[in-house]
């Protein structure tokens, strides 16, 4: 994955050969945890959502974000990746913390994370951001888990309604960004139309 500064992203990624990845309110609020200690150093989150058996994530780049490139003497630079390192990381180790719980072994998620740019200096790709924005918070009533987008505890949905305060998503951040409604029954329409899918885990 090739990440910028200032840039945003799309990433997502599943278990591994579809297999679900969290059992109950303990394995995702474990994850939330991990998105907390890696990923929000560098990236701001403008939309999540975690579901059985995969996971989407909105991010905003920071403004400083860089590659770590490094060299000793006269030996070829390296190049360390943070943000990539911090997401192999993350999944890493809960796979490790899972594995354990649950008596398995091996890979739990698919092997590469996928990554859409979906700025270019400064420059959105509309449809595709705004589509991604509520298909992220979507997706739990596409997949007939709950009724009502406010009833999926694991996603930033409840924070940009107000109902819940939490600081895991910038939510000012997101709604500036994306120029969303800030009127919160004008936003809750908004995050009701209807959109196509676009095959976002294929």
């Amino acid at each position: 994955m090739e990440f910028s500064s200032g840039n945003i992203y799309h990433v997502y990624n599943q278990g591994n050969n579809k297999i679900r990845i969290f059992h109950d309110r303990t394995n995702y609020l474990y994850f939330i945890k991990k998105m907390r200690l890696y990923l929000i150093n560098h990236c701001e989150l403008l939309a999540w959502c975690l579901m059985p058996n995969h996971f989407h994530w909105l991010i905003r780049l920071n403004d400083n974000y860089e590659d770590i490139i490094t060299s000793q003497d006269n030996s070829p630079a390296k190049t360390a990746k943070p943000l990539n390192s911090g997401i192999a990381t993350l999944l890493s180790s809960y796979t490790r913390g899972m594995n354990h719980s649950i008596g398995r072994t091996g890979s739990l998620f698919r092997g590469k994370t996928k990554a859409k740019l979906i700025t270019v200096d400064d420059i959105f790709d509309d449809d595709y951001v705004l589509t991604c924005f509520l298909y992220i918070h979507q997706n739990p009533v596409r997949a007939g888990l709950v009724n009502r987008l406010e009833d999926w505890e694991f996603s930033s949905y409840r924070d940009y309604i107000g109902i819940r305060k939490g600081t895991l998503c910038n939510t000012k951040s997101g709604k500036e960004l994306l120029e969303l409604p800030e009127n919160t029954d004008e936003f809750i329409r908004f995050s009701n139309q209807t959109i196509p899918d676009l095959g976002f885990l294929d």
